[in-house]
């Protein structure tokens, strides 16, 4: 106590005397120790907390919804007697209203309100991910479509929640898309809590679809191959095909144009439902996220690189003819395994491709990544949601793939691994694998940099920095010519040890991006080998075999397409 009161009286003393001798500074404020400072700290902590609490909060909401809809959609494949589809989509439809209304609400309310959007965050919303929303929205409207006309042609035999269903689906689809193109970027500032359980809802509503979209293509495959196996094994035998169809199926199409139409381009365009609804969980999440960020001027990019497409050449050139290689072999594919009786040889050659294309991607990876290691640019460790959501993404959506390739190895292992197009599957999966690995590394590496000047920028930078050293130190004008002389050198000098490293990277990523294009579109568009060579089913069963492909192929046509818009981030901070 003593030692406190003589410190007090000493700092007094030091008060007074700088009172009577200079005048206070006011820069040299402490300003903690005012009660305002201290009480407006303690308002930043509750407020991390409250910010903390909505997020837990909306997430526990949208597990439960999910739980919900798991339940039921499970239900319905196990026990269809008791749930039906219809029950299933009467409880989707709830959710999508719900939605619906809290779009809406957004859009009108929330987001006019005063001081609503104070930031934007400039990475979240990029142009490719919000096309992707556009592209596979019309894609599934149009789906939804053919799915309405289908069903009012076997009015007889269909249920109206059919109809009504894909109507709602429609609605929320253009409402939704509309909202993520405007409103991707928001960092909202009000109603916190209300907007993170809002969109918690439309996260949770989107992975259910996903999910029922997946059962659903997974029954609707199984019929087909099992038609295609028993047209196979009773050629001629049309009274039984018949009666089996019957069976299999409650209604029929009848032989017309316009049903046929109807069902081939619903089968058509299933997939791109499934990338829809993924690809707007992804942009949610990087909204809620945001909800109540403040974005400093720390957090604003400098640099804002755009796409040029310049100084690459192999890249494309070998890119290109990846590319239609690809859709000559898919095309041949499609012709032989639609037919009655696939061919083997088309097996083969599908196979092959991969075999040569996956090798040169990985080779391409791992040159990419230790180009990164030797350019020495500076880690970008600011916080990013994005980025962060990107890297997740990657490496989940990869396990897809990794995942049916483990299971396609111990199959062919076990069974007969000296057979020919048992080897190529072998090679394939085992290709598959590295290259999705080594894709990653070099994808996630890229992220993380630092964006790189262009050689004019950096020029004009260091003029600048040289005029004002020389403006300040006022040198002669010898020793000046000197200086520039030795500043052009040493700049000549980095620009030429690193300009092959940027065009190689550039090079390396435009490459990566077209083989990941094909690698999408084969897929996307209905080669499915793993359905029609009958290896891994006839080891693992039906049905076991159709669940494992049909939640791996969906996370393997996501993940192609995510590495795009992460490879072209990468060619563009190159």
């Amino acid at each position: 106590m003593s030692g406190n009161k003589v410190s007090r009286q000493k700092s007094c003393h030091h008060c007074k005397s700088r009172s009577t001798s200079t005048p206070p500074d006011t820069s040299t404020i402490h300003y903690e120790n005012f009660w305002l400072y201290r009480h407006c700290s303690s308002v930043q902590q509750s407020d991390r907390q409250a910010q903390k609490a909505g997020q837990l909060f909306s997430g526990l909401l949208a597990m439960n919804v999910v739980f919900l809809g798991s339940a039921f959609i499970s239900s319905m494949i196990f026990n269809h007697v008791a749930i039906t589809l219809a029950d299933v989509w009467i409880l989707l439809s709830i959710l999508k209203v719900l939605c619906l209304c809290w779009i809406i609400y957004y859009l009108l309310g929330t987001s006019r309100q005063p001081h609503a959007v104070l930031h934007r965050d400039s990475h979240a919303g990029p142009i490719w991910i919000r096309g992707s929303v556009l592209l596979f929205g019309s894609f599934s409207i149009l789906l939804n479509v053919f799915q309405i006309g289908y069903s009012a042609i076997l009015i007889q035999c269909k249920s109206r929640v059919e109809i009504v269903f894909p109507s709602i689906e429609i609605l929320f689809i253009c409402t939704q898309a509309f909202f993520l193109w405007h409103h991707s970027k928001d960092c909202i500032q009000v109603q916190h809590n209300f907007t993170r359980c809002g969109l918690m809802l439309t996260i949770a509503t989107n992975l259910l679809l996903w999910l029922l979209a997946v059962t659903n293509d997974t029954i609707h495959m199984e019929i087909e191959s099992q038609l295609r196996e028993v047209e196979q094994r009773f050629a001629g035998k049309a009274l039984f095909f018949t009666s089996l169809c019957n069976e299999t199926a409650s209604c029929t199409c009848p032989n017309t144009t316009m049903c046929k139409i109807f069902q081939k381009g619903y089968i058509l365009l299933y997939p791109f439902n499934t990338e829809y609804c993924l690809v707007c969980c992804s942009v949610l999440y990087v909204m809620w996220k945001n909800v109540g960020r403040r974005i400093t001027h720390h957090h604003v990019p400098h640099i804002k690189p755009k796409f040029k497409l310049q100084g690459v050449v192999f890249g494309p050139l070998l890119g290109a003819a990846a590319v239609i290689i690809g859709i000559c072999i898919f095309m041949m594919y499609q012709i032989q395994a639609t037919g009655s009786a696939p061919n083997r040889q088309v097996f083969v050659m599908y196979y092959s491709y991969y075999i040569v294309l996956l090798p040169l991607m990985s080779v391409g990876a791992v040159i990419g990544t230790i180009i990164h290691a030797l350019e020495k640019r500076e880690l970008d460790t600011l916080k990013n949601p994005t980025r962060s959501l990107d890297v997740i993404l990657l490496m989940g959506a990869a396990l897809g793939q990794i995942g049916m390739c483990y299971f396609s190895i111990v199959a062919l292992v076990a069974t007969d691994p000296r057979d020919l197009l048992n080897s190529l599957i072998l090679s394939y999966s085992v290709l598959l694998i590295f290259q999705n690995i080594t894709q990653n590394v070099f994808i996630i590496d890229g992220l993380h940099r630092q964006p790189s000047m262009s050689p004019g920028k950096e020029e004009e930078m260091k003029e600048e920095q040289n005029h004002e050293a020389h403006s300040q130190r006022r040198v002669s004008m010898l020793e000046l010519g000197q200086e520039i002389r030795k500043a052009s050198l040493s700049y000549i000098h980095s620009y030429s040890h690193l300009s092959w490293k940027r065009k190689a990277l550039r090079e390396i990523s435009f490459f990566l991006v077209l083989c990941n294009i094909i690698l999408w579109v084969m897929p996307t568009f209905g080669a499915h080998p793993a359905f029609e060579n009958g290896l891994e089913k006839s080891f693992y069963g039906y049905s076991t075999w159709f669940v494992i492909v049909n939640f791996g192929l969906p996370l393997g046509v996501f993940y192609r397409m995510h590495s795009v818009g992460g490879l072209l981030e990468v060619y563009i901070t190159a």
